[in-house]
């Protein structure tokens, strides 16, 4: 994969403006609109089951997050995942804080049986409690003990049937063949609420645009780091509500050209 590739996917998500249909939680839904719209992309936030199946039908893709759960919110998820698989919608899921609760790991595992999921996106601990391994978490946020992330993403990709990628200090991509490895971002992501569930609409923008989901996620992954170094640069590294405005302009600013100089992405052996 080369960076000229991921450069060509971000200018078409410029280009055609998706519209990324989002069920996500009350806690990030500004930010994760703002961001979509600073990237480019259209966003919407519809939640009520009356209606998500439409929704998901017009969609270029979308994204299902399970940071604040009910039980409508997850028959509103089942009902817009169902639509967006019968008229061939990508979909992508951020099962956050799987493994917190048996719950929260219950309904994970079941949207994950239920629908075809084409993108499976959160940290290594979610991941592994999708897949049945107990990796430790801590509230909806990964402890920093466990595997081989990488490992792990094969082993979920296969079993899944899905592109897989797990974000961390480096961020990993697969299909359970093809693995690619993507540095570069920042800690004081973990300082600001919903940049890990942003990520996940970005992601779902990229899919929207690029059938081959190995390159989307890989795509938006490197421009999302590429971005937050950009933002992190200008805002220092002990200002995270500083940062937060500044990665919102650097979503903007980063274009083609930019993710193409700074892209950093390589192909495990």
């Amino acid at each position: 994969m080369e960076n000229r590739q991921m450069a060509e996917v971000l200018e078409k998500v410029r280009e055609r403006s998706p519209l990324v249909h989002n069920i996500t939680n009350v806690v990030v839904t500004n930010f994760t609109a703002n961001g979509l719209l600073a990237l480019g992309a259209s966003p919407v936030m519809a939640y009520a089951p009356e209606e998500v199946a439409d929704m998901a039908r017009i969609a270029g893709a979308l994204v299902l997050n399970m940071g604040t759960l009910t039980e409508e919110t997850v028959r509103a998820m089942l009902i817009a995942g169902k639509s967006a698989n019968e008229h061939g919608v990508p979909v992508v899921f951020d099962p956050v804080g799987a493994g917190a609760t048996p719950y929260r790991t219950e309904t994970a595992r079941r949207i994950m049986r239920e629908l075809r999921v084409s993108i499976l996106r959160g940290n290594a601990a979610e991941v592994a409690n999708v897949v049945g391994e107990d990796w430790a978490i801590k509230g909806v946020d990964a402890d920093a003990s466990g595997g081989d992330p990488e490992a792990l993403a094969r082993k979920a990709a296969r079993q899944l049937q899905c592109v897989v990628a797990i974000t961390g200090p480096d961020d990993t991509v697969t299909d359970g063949t093809a693995l690619y490895r993507i540095s570069g971002g920042t800690p004081l992501l973990t300082k600001v609420t919903g940049a890990g569930c942003l990520l996940s609409s970005i992601v779902g923008a990229f899919a929207a645009v690029e059938p081959d989901h190995v390159l989307a996620s890989t795509a938006a992954l490197a421009y999302y780091s590429a971005a937050a170094d950009a933002a992190v640069a200008l805002s220092g590294d002990d200002r995270p509500g500083s940062f937060q405005i500044e990665l919102l302009n650097q979503l903007h600013r980063i274009d083609g050209p930019a993710l193409l100089r700074a892209a950093s992405v390589r192909k495990a052996e």
